[in-house]
């Protein structure tokens, strides 16, 4: 029997050999007890062998608090699936998003995000792009190293399934420094979950942030005009050009109503192995997600009037949102800026939150009736 060795990690390997990482090892691929092989951990992910890897949160696409789907969209925003946001310029194109249960067999996933092309823009201008991104914290990306001698590299791996074949660009934006790194996938044959690995050299430049505010972005690239494809692609990281964003990119998802993009299980992770992919719970998702966004549209927050101004609510958010949120407030018919009196259902017009937090809603100013119980749903958005 030998002892296997990965990083801090120690497992007993019989004959039969032992399973790492999907990879069988036997005993006599190790040599022996008295001449034992090493195995270097470094190249797997830099020590986070046994723990949390996944730095993107909901990469299974299991969450869609805004809704499973979203139709006629022609403006940027996070539509669908939470923690990911749509970016379009100079484009006529009119979108569907959804929620989708399309997923790759056999992979542990339930889920994917779909966007359908429900409005062609056939005609590619200079300015036109179409993006999909994730947006991260600068406190949650501080084990990257980056802007140290000990910068890290990263590894990105997801599924994805399109219409169209052909080269997709995938980028990350610095946006504490203005740099950028960008790579090539190929999607080669339509209709088919294919997965992809892109391994992201560490960035010895620019030092991220270390706050809750915006410091990388991830772009995936789904039609680029030539402003973003003029260049040279930036396969190192440099500083932030527009015209290198997209160099090769040879899809644009705009040009017919045949065209669809699809993707789950995005993983970003320390490290140049992909490992397979870190599920989480659906609660556990949640609930990170709600830290950027919460909606309840009903009976959710409520208080009495003291005066004919201004409601008292003790009403707490689910968790502590990223930063103060801008809320809009429902009555439980879903009438936007409504407070539904609790006594008769008459609606108030809400003017404003005062005392708001990250924490939750205190104060709710309008026109009431003193002591009388009100009660109301609300979005908040605390989004990158």
């Amino acid at each position: 029997m030998s002892t296997l060795t990965v990083g801090t990690i120690s497992e007993k390997v019989t004959d039969a050999g032992v399973s790492v990482d999907g990879v069988t090892l036997k005993d006599g691929e190790l040599g022996t007890s008295a001449s034992p092989v090493a195995i270097n951990s470094s190249s797997l992910n830099g020590g986070q062998f046994g723990g949390r890897r996944n730095i993107v949160i909901n990469g299974a696409m299991q969450v869609a608090q805004r809704g499973t789907s979203v139709t006629s969209i022609s403006t940027e925003g996070y539509k669908t699936v939470d923690r990911f946001k749509w970016t379009m310029d100079n484009t006529s194109a009119v979108f569907t998003h959804s929620q989708s249960t399309d997923v790759p067999t056999g992979e542990g996933f339930g889920n994917s995000f779909k966007v359908d092309v429900t409005t062609a823009d056939t005609s590619l201008a200079s300015g036109n792009q179409t993006r999909f991104e994730y947006r991260f914290e600068g406190q949650d990306v501080q084990q990257l190293a980056k802007g140290t001698s000990n910068a890290k590299k990263v590894t990105l791996s997801f599924w994805v399934k399109a219409y169209q074949t052909g080269t997709y660009v995938v980028n990350i934006h610095d946006t504490d420094n203005s740099r950028l790194i960008a790579k090539t996938y190929t999607v080669n044959s339509s209709a088919t979950w294919e997965y992809k690995t892109i391994t992201f050299d560490g960035d010895t430049t620019g030092t991220l942030n270390n706050d809750n505010n915006l410091s990388l972005v991830l772009h995936w690239y789904l039609g680029a005009g030539s402003d973003y494809t003029s260049g040279t692609l930036a396969t190192s990281w440099e500083s932030f050009t527009n015209a290198n964003r997209a160099v090769g990119q040879t899809v644009d998802i705009a040009t017919s109503t045949s065209n669809y993009w699809q993707i789950t299980g995005i993983q970003m992770e320390v490290g140049e192995q992909a490992t397979p992919f870190e599920h989480r719970s659906f609660g556990e998702e949640l609930g990170l997600c709600q830290r950027y966004y919460f909606e309840n549209v009903g009976k959710n927050f409520g208080g009495i009037a003291p005066e004919t101004n201004r409601v008292l609510v003790d009403g707490l958010f689910p968790q502590r949102m990223r930063t103060s949120p801008t809320l809009t407030a429902f009555s439980n018919d879903g009438t936007t800026g409504k407070c539904s009196r609790s006594l008769d259902n008459s609606n108030i017009t809400v003017t404003s939150f005062n005392g708001q937090s990250a924490d939750g809603i205190h104060q709710i100013l309008g026109t009431f009736v003193q002591n009388a119980g009100y009660y109301l749903g609300v979005k908040a958005d605390a989004e990158l």
